[in-house]
């Protein structure tokens, strides 16, 4: 399935760095967390420009940031790919791009 974000800038590093951190606290907080409680369009985006890179799963953010489109598996695989080299909070950062890309999912699917 495709998913699209909302065309518009990718958000700053410090939005970014806020916004991840504010829904990972909400998340924890949740013994059973939607699937909807998930960053913006703008942070998702922020998140792919970040990872982009000459790698095959940084192509596919690289496409993801620049286009605001991305098959959904494709996108989940790369940012599982970066996840593996990233720090904690780039790690972080993409488990909620990931989990960006399942609200997307669930949402097209109701």
């Amino acid at each position: 399935m495709i998913v699209r974000a909302r065309l518009g800038a990718p958000a700053a590093d410090d939005q970014m760095v806020a916004e991840v951190s504010q829904v990972l606290d909400r998340r924890g907080a949740l013994k059973h967390p939607p699937v909807s409680l998930a960053v913006s369009d703008q942070v998702a985006l922020a998140i792919a420009g970040v990872f982009r890179s000459s790698t095959p799963s940084g192509q596919v953010l690289e496409r993801f940031f620049r286009r605001g489109s991305a098959d959904s598996q494709e996108l989940i695989e790369a940012a599982q790919t970066e996840q593996g080299h990233a720090s904690a909070e780039g790690h972080a950062a993409l488990y909620c791009l990931i989990g960006w890309v399942r609200a997307q999912v669930h949402k097209a699917s109701e």
